[in-house]
């Protein structure tokens, strides 16, 4: 049996109280330099037990590296963080097996069948013996695997691989999941199954997630936590972001300019942040990003009324999480 990098399972006595009296995550004042840059920038935040917490950021806004950090891959140039109440630092060992991690490029052994590298994962993570079998059976079962447990790693298209990385997060049964991107790479069905394998790990364990598909974030998390530049812009549930948040919607309008300087005449409409052209055959489309609190839509129609432009279309789009982290990340802020 290969040797175990985590510490033995404790007894239930031991366990006792040890996640209830604490967030499963607390991170206080984290930061994080390298040379010239400060990818993480005393970042504040509780994780509680039972939450599902969408991570989102632009790309290098410091996620991934936050990630790491409270998985134990990466050290903190300072702050402290916390999993269950174990400083993932000083008491890293503790603090991992309490955690199931899925990186954004999921490290598996190609040449191994999958019972084979979970077998092999699970004495790593510490898995009592007698229990390997159970847990290897109860992760393949869970994460739709049985038809290919003894496939090798190599000849599993990305969705099973996948599907394998997650089953490896949960072979020692943790209370935390950390996903970092679970979804990256996958097609429509892929990224369909994946999702609804997460909502139901997520029954009964904490997740956070960190992922770019932002409809997924409104159905299946409690909370959301906005990164960008290192910092934290924005903490609260996906409705109260709408709610209370810049966030104003958008509008669409596709019209036959001619050669009007369409897209110069609407930006000046008060209410329009910014306008985006694409053109569409003799038409063009125009999507507006609005103030908030605005309603351009008279403004817009009387323009074009007065330009003598061929409107087809004129949509007016409510305000999504999309939007939101727009606003709460656009350079211009």
């Amino acid at each position: 049996m290969a040797s175990s990098l985590y510490p033995p399972p404790p007894s239930p006595g031991e366990l006792s109280g040890d996640i209830q009296l604490h967030p499963m995550i607390q991170v206080e004042n984290l930061t994080k330099r390298y040379a010239g840059f400060t990818a993480v920038n005393g970042l504040n935040f509780e994780v509680e037990k039972g939450e599902i917490v969408g991570f989102l950021g632009p790309n290098g806004a410091g996620k991934s590296t936050t990630m790491r950090i409270l998985t134990g891959y990466l050290p903190a140039t300072s702050g402290r963080a916390s999993i269950a109440g174990f400083d993932v630092f000083e008491q890293s060992l503790e603090a991992r097996r309490r955690l199931g991690y899925l990186p954004e490029n999921t490290p598996l052994y190609h040449d191994m069948r999958v019972n084979e590298y979970l077998a092999y994962r699970a004495h790593l993570k510490g898995v009592p013996g007698g229990k390997v079998k159970e847990r290897i059976g109860d992760v393949v079962e869970l994460c739709d695997l049985r038809a290919k447990e003894r496939a090798v790693i190599g000849t599993l298209s990305k969705g099973q691989r996948q599907r394998v990385g997650l089953a490896d997060a949960l072979v020692h049964d943790p209370d935390l999941l950390i996903l970092d991107e679970p979804t990256i790479g996958l097609d429509p069905n892929q990224i369909r199954q994946v999702r609804e394998l997460i909502k139901n790990l997520a029954q009964k364990r904490t997740v956070l997630i960190s992922t770019h598909i932002l409809p997924e974030v409104e159905i299946m998390c409690s909370r959301v936590i906005v990164i960008h530049k290192g910092e934290i812009r924005a903490s609260d549930t996906p409705e109260n972001l709408l709610r209370n948040h810049r966030a104003a919607g958008s509008m669409r309008i596709v019209a036959k300019v001619g050669t009007d300087s369409a897209a110069e005449s609407l930006a000046r409409i008060p209410g329009v942040k910014d306008v985006s052209v694409e053109p569409n055959g003799d038409f063009t489309t125009f999507d507006l990003r609005l103030e908030a609190g605005s309603d351009p839509a008279e403004a817009v129609m009387r323009l074009a009324t007065e330009k003598h432009w061929s409107v087809r279309e004129l949509v007016r789009k409510r305000a999504t999480l999309e939007d939101v982290f727009v606003e709460l990340t656009h350079e211009d802020n």
